[in-house]
């Protein structure tokens, strides 16, 4: 006998689906199939000829895909969307393209002073208005760090305005908040490194972790941030209260980053532009996600990405994400971002896009993101393309012609905005 009918509240038919539950290679096509939603969650995925034996389409709004691509929404694992700009940042932009890096006043210490400058209401509507772009572009789960901070108080005030956007955010898209620390001394801090480090380990992460403002904790190891010591202080501190362990590691050069968070049972070592081939195999090892960033090195003029083919091919967990930062890549464009991952990193279409949707969610590690299933939230996104290869192959464009989150449809695109040029 089968089971009673469930009254769905939205079906997404003809489409074809990509569930990203089958490992990296494989996205899990389901052509010509439905989705049901029941309330928040999926209730049903199927042939759409059988739809209406599993479900109750009476109340349901009805969406019909035509064929096109229909899959999990974006988990963007790495972002900065949390600054203040007062135009430094493009200004250092230009000054790179002019060959001209170190422009006088410009850098990492100007962005943090622009921030640290910026009221919590400023820098909640700015991020506010970043976080709803990459939702345009497909993202339903979001990672915001801090990290700009030069003190204490100022980094426990950047995370609770990332909580305040998490909550604000909270209908269209998943933010995860992530303390990170980047340098290993702001300016003028008494008492030298030592005392930083120290405070860090001892009043930051446990204040954050005792506030719940901050689910993971992102340390940069090497290349003039913080040495491998350092680091595993400040992590260890970080697991022992709760908080999910991360890296930056080996973007400006190999500094034994990836074999670090492997050996800490790091969630993800992000960046890996340099990670040498003993990195590659202790990430496989560990199942540590590499977190890879091409937007960055796109946005540096760097000639040396990720080895993203190495990575997979050792069985890594590889996953996307677009960086955006206004010291690198400031870009919300998740197409670019799997364009390059095929271009530059070596993936296939169809492994990109399980990087960015299940990959995603494995280094943050969430369970019910990422993945297409009966009995997980829906999130998920109705393309213009009707293939895998097309979503990476038209380049730096918005194929979103519909983001759901958590069942409810919360971007609608026009249809010329995100249509398949290959297809009428």
């Amino acid at each position: 006998m089968s089971p009673p009918r469930f009254p769905a509240t939205l079906a997404v038919r003809r489409a074809l689906v990509a569930t990203c539950d089958r490992g990296p290679g494989d996205p899990g096509l389901l052509p010509d199939a439905a989705i049901a939603v029941d309330d928040r969650l999926i209730g049903w995925i199927g042939p759409d000829a059988e739809l209406e034996e599993h479900a109750d389409l009476s109340e349901a709004r009805q969406i019909d895909a035509r064929g096109r691509l229909v899959t999990p929404g974006l988990v963007d694992a790495h972002t900065h969307l949390l600054f203040g700009d007062a135009g430094g940042p493009a200004l250092d932009f230009a000054a790179r393209c002019a060959g001209r890096p170190d422009r006088p006043g410009g850098g990492d210490e100007a962005i943090a002073a622009a921030t640290r400058g910026a009221t919590g209401e400023a820098l909640l509507a700015a991020a506010l208005d970043r976080t709803r772009r990459l939702l345009t572009h497909g993202a339903t789960t979001v990672e915001v760090k801090s990290g700009l901070g030069v003190s204490v108080a100022e980094e426990l005030r950047l995370l609770r305005t990332i909580h305040e956007l998490a909550r604000a955010a909270w209908g269209e898209v998943t933010v995860v908040p992530t303390l990170h620390l980047a340098r290993p001394l702001p300016p003028d801090a008494p008492g030298g490194r030592e005392a930083w480090v120290r405070a860090v380990a001892e009043e930051l992460v446990p204040a954050a972790a005792a506030e719940r403002i901050a689910a993971c904790c992102d340390v940069a190891v090497g290349d003039g941030a913080f040495s491998a010591p350092e680091a595993r202080r400040i992590l260890e501190a970080a697991r022992a209260h709760g908080l999910l362990p991360r890296l930056h590691a080996d973007r400006l050069a190999p500094g034994g980053g990836a074999e670090l968070a492997a050996e800490l049972g790091c969630a993800s070592a992000d960046h890996l532009e340099h990670v040498s081939p003993a990195g590659v195999e202790a990430l496989a090892r560990a199942g540590t996600a590499a977190v890879l960033l091409p937007l960055s090195t796109l946005a540096q003029r760097g000639r040396r990405y990720a080895p993203g083919r190495s990575l997979l091919d050792a069985g890594a967990p590889v996953a996307l994400a677009s960086d955006v930062d206004p010291a690198g890549a400031v870009s919300e464009n998740a197409s670019l971002v799997l364009s390059l991952a095929c271009l530059e990193l070596g993936l296939t279409p169809a492994e990109a896009l399980v990087a960015y949707t299940a990959g995603g969610a494995r280094a943050l590690r969430l369970s019910d993101a990422g993945r297409l299933a009966p009995g997980l939230e829906a999130d998920l996104v109705v393309w213009g393309c009707r293939s895998v290869e097309h979503l990476a192959w038209h380049a730096g464009v918005s194929h979103a012609l519909m983001v759901v989150k958590r069942g409810r449809p919360v971007h609608q695109a026009q249809a010329w905005t995100a249509a398949d040029c290959a297809a009428a």
